[in-house]
């Protein structure tokens, strides 16, 4: 079983890999989320609950997800912004003249942000609602808000605590973007991050994730680590 299982992993890691040589770095958004079905292999693991899903429908019963509110949304994949493209925009003064679309129509440091795909990952929908542009932080621990996932959201508070094996990558992702983009993280934040980066160190499937990345964008996320842009083929 576990030969299997590496072969499997082996194969899509190559699958995955193939199609991102033969990609370009989106333009947009829409491209973005077009490209990054592609990164992905054709039966993955979401970002947010670590449920498996096929094309774009979870398995929701195999990773004991109870929808909190929205069963239609959480069935679906969605792709979510670790970075909010609305954290990116307010810094913008394209945002203050007309908000996203007038970011996405005539700011284009923000439209190379907004389809960075290292900041791009699949979420289940709900979740992705949930999230909505709230920042990370600790919450006190109470599970059962989506069954069995992890990763919860205090509405009122405006904090998001992601289930503790992302919680790395989603700090070397802020990390990225605002070395990237310019983008100012605040002093909490930034000791958060800090604390998150060593307390849950890059592990495989992250590099693997940043390899896959560089093939379409030309650069990988140098806080995960070095990537070999010849091998992209």
């Amino acid at each position: 079983m576990r030969l299997n299982g590496l072969i499997l992993l082996c194969a899509s890691v190559l699958w995955a890999a193939s199609l991102a040589a033969h990609a370009e770095a989106p333009r947009t958004f829409s491209e973005a989320k077009k490209v990054a079905w592609g990164l992905y292999a054709p039966q993955s693991t979401e970002f947010y609950c670590g449920c498996k899903y096929t094309g774009n429908k979870v398995d929701l019963a195999a990773c004991g997800y109870i929808p909190r509110k929205n069963a239609t949304r959480a069935k679906r994949i969605e792709w979510e912004h670790i970075v909010p493209a609305w954290q990116i925009g307010h810094q913008r003064r394209c945002w203050q003249n007309g908000g996203r679309k007038n970011c996405t129509r005539n700011d284009q440091v923000y439209k190379r942000a907004e389809a960075d795909l290292h900041n791009l990952v699949p979420s289940i929908g709900e979740v992705n609602g949930d999230r909505n542009n709230f920042s990370f932080g600790w919450l006190p621990e109470h599970p059962g808000q989506y069954g069995s996932c992890l990763t919860q959201v205090d509405f009122k508070a405006k904090k998001v605590m992601p289930r503790p094996s992302v919680r790395g990558m989603i700090a070397r992702t802020y990390f990225y973007m605002s070395k990237q983009y310019n983008l100012r993280i605040s002093r909490q934040d930034e000791q958060l991050y800090q604390a998150w980066n060593k307390t849950y160190p890059v592990e495989g499937w992250e590099r693997q994730r940043n390899q896959r990345v560089a093939c379409v964008m030309g650069h990988g996320n140098d806080f995960v680590g070095p990537v070999n842009l010849k091998a992209c083929g």
